[in-house]
């Protein structure tokens, strides 16, 4: 997968997740955008990537918070002055808050709505104008299995995520004609933290036998966005070890 002078944008790449698809971009050759919307871990992320010996490619910070429609397309302007171009946008940003539904304020489910699904709107939109100058790109949406199974007070991130999937096929009916591919990758267990403190039991859960990773989720990004499965859009991809697939009932 050669990503040679693509230029990638991702959402919410200063840590966790989309570090990790950040940092494999730049690994085959792209130019990252890491948006971002603290200056702290952007920064750092820029420099992690920059000074990665095996990196041929390289990464730049621009502040953004995907909460604000005006900086979504402050970024993008600044893309298209800088670089002239955008092959491929990476939606990740994302939050959420986990409370009873009948303590849930407006405030919250606003706060969680516009971060994780109206920036994906609009961050989508403004990246389709730069794509269909030069021809196309892809865009994939990061959703979550969440957005098909729950746990109890998780209604504002469910809500966000099921509506990333149909954003996806909506989007990529409209800018097929221009040759964007939309696609949706939803996660199931990603661990981000100390991997080495997870017990058997959460391994097993999963039919792959293992938890997954922040670097399943940007293999598969790769995957989707790669110019050869340009046959791929308007669908859902989930990479959960088989989680959803596995009926498990209590001792």
């Amino acid at each position: 997968m050669k990503y040679t002078d693509n230029i990638v944008i991702v959402t919410g790449s200063g840590q966790g997740i989309g570090l990790a698809v950040a940092t494999m971009y730049a690994a085959h050759g792209a130019h990252v955008i890491i948006a971002e919307r603290s200056s702290e871990t952007g920064e750092a992320a820029v420099r992690k990537i920059n000074g990665a010996e095996a990196t041929t490619g390289s990464a730049s910070f621009v502040q953004t918070d995907v909460s604000e429609p005006q900086q979504i397309e402050r970024l993008m302007q600044t893309v298209d002055a800088r670089w002239g171009r955008l092959d491929v946008l990476i939606n990740n940003a994302g939050l959420s808050v986990w409370e009873s539904p009948y303590d849930l304020t407006v405030e919250a489910w606003d706060r969680i709505l516009n971060t994780n699904l109206r920036s994906v709107f609009l961050a989508s939109r403004e990246a389709a104008k730069l794509m269909r100058r030069n021809g196309g790109g892809a865009i994939v949406n990061l959703a979550s299995t969440r957005a098909h199974m729950s746990e109890p007070h998780s209604e504002a991130y469910a809500a966000s995520k099921g509506g990333i999937l149909a954003l996806t096929h909506a989007l990529s009916v409209s800018l097929g004609p221009d040759k964007i591919r939309v696609n949706t990758i939803s996660p199931g267990w990603i661990e981000n933290g100390d991997y080495t403190a997870l017990r058997p039991q959460d391994h097993a859960q999963h039919p792959a036998g293992r938890v997954g990773t922040p670097d399943d989720i940007a293999r598969a990004c790769l995957f989707l966005t790669q110019k050869e499965n340009d046959f791929i859009t308007g669908t859902e991809l989930v990479v959960d070890g088989g989680m959803t697939r596995k009926m498990i009932y209590e001792p």
